[in-house]
């Protein structure tokens, strides 16, 4: 099982984070340790001093597929739950600098709690509401309408590198909001109202 992340799929996040727009989806990777289930406590790693929360619409692959067309993308998911990509922004920032990989700052332990998945056939897949709170406080507010690649186009190209298989995940992206987390917090994220995630930074 693999997952696959997509990194500046919102237009506003791009902006906070004063990142250029892309001209095709910004794909990385996290391995299957960083997967967090059933609201298990986030422990805060050693090696950063801000971890930052990139709440997202989660897809797990129904089926074995490659160079899957767009038009029968659908297809290949059934199922969407919540996903959170945290991301030690000081290693990412220092990455960056030297032109390196993001892996140690985006695939380390427990870096990618997953909420439970649902039937997306209960759901407007072009115009998702899902949010994040912290503490009670709303930090984060996306709807998959403001999304730059859809979902369909994301199964697509990822297709073209990656063979997907039944139960790989694939991250689509956060909307603005994203904020640096604390020992102590408490993250809430909802789905259309759903209660999807609810777990502790320790």
């Amino acid at each position: 099982m693999k997952i696959l992340a997509v990194g500046r799929n919102y237009l506003e996040h791009i902006k906070e984070l004063g990142n250029q727009t892309p001209e095709e989806p910004v794909i990385f990777s996290k391995p299957e340790t960083a997967l967090l289930r059933n609201n298990e406590a986030f422990y805060y790693p050693d090696f950063s001093n801000d971890v930052h929360h990139e709440l997202e619409i989660v897809l797990k692959i129904s089926k074995m597929g490659k160079n899957i067309e767009e038009k029968f993308a659908h297809k290949y998911y059934d199922e969407i739950g919540l996903g959170i990509d945290f991301t030690a922004r000081d290693i990412q920032s220092r990455l960056k600098a030297k032109g390196l990989p993001w892996d140690l700052a985006k695939g380390f332990n427990g870096s990618a709690p997953i909420s439970e998945f649902v039937s997306k056939e209960d759901y407007d897949l072009k115009n998702l509401n899902f949010e994040l709170e912290v503490n009670g406080e709303l930090k984060q507010k996306g709807n998959t309408s403001l999304m730059i690649y859809s979902f369909d186009y994301l199964i697509s190209f990822v297709s073209k590198y990656f063979t997907l298989k039944t139960g790989d995940l694939i991250f689509t992206g956060t909307p603005a909001g994203v904020s640096p987390v604390k020992v102590g917090d408490r993250l809430v994220a909802s789905l259309e109202g759903k209660r999807m995630l609810d777990f502790e930074v320790k």
